[in-house]
């Protein structure tokens, strides 16, 4: 393979439809992170490409990478979006920089026919009466593109679109499907952390863009030569090595379950998060029964029976072994987003989180973040804090497990979820998140009490920045790091002090940005991280260069750190009770554990606060400038 030493970027102006192609050398940079980070700052745009080897035989290479500065977070952020990569590799280039803004939202058209240049075509749409149409949303945004511009396509192209929640929130995602002969599938996939989706409508006045060709690349193909790399590392041929490697989003045989859903729903056991995290509260036995019960007895069951028993198994676009996204029907089951639309809005039953989670992504919501949100406000009705008139909805949730009702309550509680999302996708709606859920949470507080802000679980960065943290009750996903949201910190359940959970974040920040680079999906990470820098030096010769860049770009990211210490209680709560369960109930004995909890019952304000302040410390040590 002759490898190509030259990063081709497509510089799109929305203003005025005029582009160019960059060129870029390889070495300087090597990948749609570090670009992206470069054309961030310089142009303010959205950047959107794949890795080095996208296109190329290794499994999950062509996940399409999204970045730019978050709407959301007030920082500088990644996305990816499973497969999308595969199709975008036909038009011949490494990257998209869209900057300036369209007057008129538009659609945006993007074709390669053989060795021709780039078409690029500016199309003004009237928004909502696209996301009223068809399937509604993002998937008639998706049906619109190929309405219009399918037919001029050799090969099935692939369109990323943005609904409602782009147009009214700081929060709105990327979607994109498969597409075969025209139709669209209905696995769809997302680049839904950071908002980037508000950001490529209302800061560049793009809609979606349709994308695709038939430009054939010099891309690595030989199965004997990677299969030669990977017995000389791991005495096992490559496919081998990878279907060890997503055996949990496959189909696990130690659970009999499969995917992120089955798999994690099955393992969580008393530390299921539920009830806007109130479950911290609880006792070990209440947590475990609201997990056999609701969870596993009915929740997981129905998912095993509906899903994994038939074998109802997609990839996201790509030939992969990991088979993981998970469907019933016309539904994709994941754990975070039928976690934060499920158990965590009171939620355990399939058809109410199908109703939920389905009525979210039609309007183009990040799932993660909006279903935090959602939690929260239903906590906030629960208990009083907000009358259902001050929200727009007609009704108070379910939200306790005391005589809980597994398909009624979980149906109700799901029915108003889809009425407060309602509220937060129209003009005068009563929940304006416009500039921001962390900014509503405070316009709240000073009207009716601090107490509202204090049961929203989020992470703060810059005076508006916020995230919804992942789904896993440690406090590795509340840390003070640049970018959260994502995996780029420790999410294991194990004690580990805060100065050193720093450092082992910085790691992992570092052990993400290898693959996020190179555009590798995370679910392989287990041999990626450690055999993809060697596989770049047979490549290209640019091992040592290639890490060198991974700690730059770490360090630039960090250097830019506005996190900004718990604002919430219920934060302080959810790191002090993780603590208390680990002494209490794990018989956990360390000496700095026995300490900490010590200082959080003397000032539990204070110890949380030096806590915070540990975590930030050790991940500054590592991730200095190189």
């Amino acid at each position: 393979m002759e490898a190509t030493q030259i990063l081709k970027v497509l510089m799109i102006d929305a203003a005025t439809g005029y582009y160019k192609i960059q060129r870029y050398k390889l070495g300087d940079f090597f990948g749609p992170v570090d670009l992206g980070i470069h054309l961030s700052y310089k142009y303010n745009s959205l950047n959107i490409g794949t890795g080095l080897l996208a296109g190329s035989i290794f499994p999950g290479s062509n996940r399409l990478i999204f970045s730019g500065m978050s709407p959301c977070w007030h920082g500088f952020y990644i996305s990816s979006m499973g497969g999308a990569g595969l199709v975008f590799d036909n038009l011949g280039i490494n990257l998209l920089s869209i900057h300036g803004k369209s007057a008129i939202p538009s659609i945006l058209y993007l074709n390669r026919n053989h060795g021709e240049d780039v078409e690029v075509e500016l199309l003004p749409v009237r928004r909502r009466e696209i996301w009223n149409s068809g399937r509604r949303g993002v998937y008639a945004v998706m049906e619109k593109a190929m309405e219009y511009f399918g037919h001029r396509y050799e090969t099935d192209p692939r369109v990323l679109a943005t609904g409602p929640a782009s147009m009214y929130t700081d929060f709105g995602a990327i979607a994109s499907a498969p597409t075969k002969d025209g139709k669209i599938s209905y696995v769809d996939t997302w680049a839904g952390r950071g908002g980037l989706g508000t950001k490529m409508l209302m800061e560049h006045g793009i809609m979606g863009i349709i994308y695709g060709g038939t430009y054939i690349d010099d891309d690595f193909r030989d199965r004997k030569v990677a299969d030669q790399w990977f017995e000389d590392k791991y005495n096992q041929k490559m496919v081998a090595k990878n279907l060890e490697a997503t055996t949990k989003y496959r189909f696990d045989p130690n659970f009999n379950t499969g995917g992120t859903f089955g798999v994690n729903f099955a393992t969580i056991e008393e530390r299921i998060i539920a009830f806007n995290y109130r479950t911290i509260f609880m006792t070990k036995e209440e947590r475990l029964r609201i997990h056999r019960n609701f969870v596993v007895d009915h929740y997981l069951k129905q998912f095993n029976e509906e899903t994994i028993q038939t074998k109802q198994q997609k990839t996201c676009g790509e030939p992969c072994p990991a088979v993981c996204k998970k469907m019933r029907d016309n539904f994709k089951k994941d754990y975070e987003p039928y976690q934060t639309m499920g158990p965590l809005c009171g939620v355990f039953d399939q058809r109410a989180a199908e109703l939920l989670n389905h009525h979210a992504d039609t309007l183009g919501f990040d799932a993660i973040s909006v279903g935090g949100v959602l939690a929260w406000l239903m906590e906030c009705l629960h208990e009083g804090l907000l009358a259902p008139e001050d929200l727009g909805v007609s009704t108070k949730p379910v939200f306790t497990p005391e005589n809980f009702r597994l398909v009624e309550d979980s149906m109700h509680n799901a029915r108003l979820g889809v009425e407060l999302i309602n509220q937060m996708v129209q003009e005068n709606g009563k929940i304006d998140l416009s500039l921001g859920v962390r900014r509503f949470g405070r316009h709240l507080a000073r009207q009716k009490g601090r107490a509202i802000l204090d049961c929203f679980v989020f992470t703060s960065f810059a005076r508006r920045g916020w995230m919804v943290p992942n789904q896993y009750w440690t406090p590795g996903v509340l840390s003070p790091m640049a970018i959260m949201g994502k995996y780029y910190n420790h999410y294991g359940k194990e004690f580990i002090p805060p100065r050193e959970l720093g450092r082992i974040n910085a790691r992992r920040m570092m052990a993400e940005l290898t693959l996020d680079n190179l555009g590798v999906c995370r679910f392989h990470r287990s041999w990626a991280e450690e055999i993809m820098p060697d596989i770049i030096d047979k490549l290209f010769g640019l091992r040592n260069e290639y890490l060198q860049s991974v700690k730059l770009i770490a360090s630039r990211i960090h250097s830019r750190n506005a996190s900004v210490f718990w604002e919430s209680r219920r934060n302080i709560d959810f790191v002090y009770y993780y603590l208390k369960k680990l002494r209490n109930e794990d018989g956990v004995n360390h000496p700095e554990l026995i300490e900490w909890l010590a200082r959080f019952e003397e000032n539990c304000t204070q110890a949380a606060f030096d806590f915070w302040y540990e975590i930030h410390k050790g991940a500054h040590e590592l991730l200095r400038e190189f």
